[in-house]
Formats: structure tokens, sequence, C-alpha cells
């Protein structure tokens, strides 16, 4: 039945968000040029992106939780390429059984990896 799933959150810069996910984090583009849409993908992760020019990142809510099979070498491989990691979403094993991280893109929109203990 269900096989993937492709999140969309919203971008007030496709060149801007384009950049952070290519060159900080290490994502692919897919699919074609559009001026108002991105798509991006990660090993098994895609992600979409609608142009939202209005977005007011202290409103944005954005969310996404990615799953990892090695999260302590996926940490520090941002941390090698000077990613801000989330000032509450430091590397850390939480009480539900993840050990987890989180950022937030140029969009604030929050990206949270995780990985079962």
């Amino acid at each position: 039945m269900l096989t993937t799933i492709h999140p969309k959150l919203p971008m007030r810069d496709k060149s801007v968000t384009k950049e952070y996910y290519i060159n900080r984090l290490g994502f692919e583009q897919q699919g074609g040029e559009y001026d108002d849409y991105l798509m991006i993908k990660k090993d098994n992760i895609e992600i979409h992106f609608f142009l939202f020019k209005e977005l007011d990142t202290r409103e944005n809510y954005g969310q996404v939780y990615i799953r990892t099979n090695d999260i302590d070498a996926l940490y520090q491989s941002l941390l090698d390429n000077h990613v801000a990691i989330h000032p509450y979403g430091q590397l850390d094993t939480r009480p539900w059984g993840q050990r987890e991280f989180a950022l937030l893109d140029p969009d604030s929109n929050l990206l949270t990896f995780g990985q079962s203990v």
C-alpha cells in the first residue's frame, strides 16, 4: 500500500534553499528546474519545497523527522561542514529511545534526525 513519503516544506528563496540543502547537507537536486518548486534527494530521503515569499520564519512550523542508521557519523559530518545545530537540538539520547539532533534550515523548517537505541 503506502511506500514512501516526500514532505513539502515552504521556502522563501529557491537559490538559498538549494544552496543550503545541496552544498551544506549533501542532497542532490531531483526532477526538472521549476521557478517555484524544488525537489531534493539524499539516499532514500526526498524533500520537496514550494515557494512562499511571504513566509514569516517566526511563524513557520514546518518539520520533518528523518531516520538514520548512523546518527553519530551524520552529526559529525554536519559539524565538519559547519552546519549550525539547533540550540536545543544537540545530539543526545532521548527518554523515548531515540538518539537525536535537530537543525533549522534558512526558512526555519525544523529537521530532526533520529536513530533508535
